[in-house]
């Protein structure tokens, strides 16, 4: 199949309004983070699902940044406060405008992910990052025995038709935490697996075995 096929799957150029509403796992969690009446910023809430959970369930004063077009059209449609842009640049808030800032598995996919979580660190006192884990086993064993990207963590996309530039393991993040300095990690939670024995071995070595976690962070 050549490269230039358009049927060829690519995430770059997400449509949403083919996907208006989606449950996902960890939105739960990232509810149950979430004081009632709460300022909050999503960055890249994509469709707003998240959001407009958070607004049922929390009662939320909410705010979002999504850069593609189809998803502020959509977020805008459902009544949410979204505007179209970058989230890894300069944010037009002023700084402590809001209790939490969120990006939900997002981060991979900026160009510059430390002025993002710098800049959500000046514009909200708790920061929610939640990412892939690139570092799962099946990634490690793909590269070694195969020397090329790993595939299984790109969902089925190749490393030049997706939106994943910016590969991180659970330890890279927090790497990245310490080097934008000024920020506290208060709570990590990873996936479930459902499995007893996959899990107690997960809790043994989380980053090799947890497929995405939910960081939870505060301003110093």
């Amino acid at each position: 199949m050549s490269i230039d096929d358009p049927t060829i799957n690519d995430n770059r150029n997400y449509d949403y309004t083919r996907h208006q509403d989606e449950e996902r796992w960890e939105y739960s969690i990232i509810t149950d983070l979430i004081t009632p009446g709460s300022r909050v910023l999503d960055l890249g809430c994509g469709n707003g699902a998240l959001l407009e959970r958070l607004k049922r369930e929390r009662q939320v004063t909410e705010a979002g940044v999504e850069l593609s077009e189809s998803g502020v059209f959509v977020c805008q449609q459902k009544g949410l406060h979204v505007r179209a842009g970058r989230i890894d640049e300069v944010l037009p808030y002023d700084t402590d405008a809001f209790d939490v800032a969120i990006c939900n598995v997002t981060i991979q996919m900026v160009m510059y992910p430390e002025v993002l979580l710098r800049e959500m660190k000046r514009v909200a006192r708790y920061q929610i990052v939640s990412f892939p884990n690139f570092g799962f086993w099946r990634n490690r064993m793909d590269l070694l025995l195969h020397g090329r990207m790993p595939r299984p963590m790109l969902f089925g996309y190749s490393w030049y038709s997706t939106g994943h530039i910016h590969q991180l393991s659970f330890r890279d993040f927090e790497d990245l935490v310490a080097a934008v300095g000024g920020l506290k990690i208060r709570q990590v939670i990873h996936d479930r697996p459902q499995d007893p024995l996959r899990r107690t071995v997960a809790a043994l070595f989380p980053g090799m075995f947890h497929l995405l976690g939910i960081y939870l962070l505060e301003k110093e």
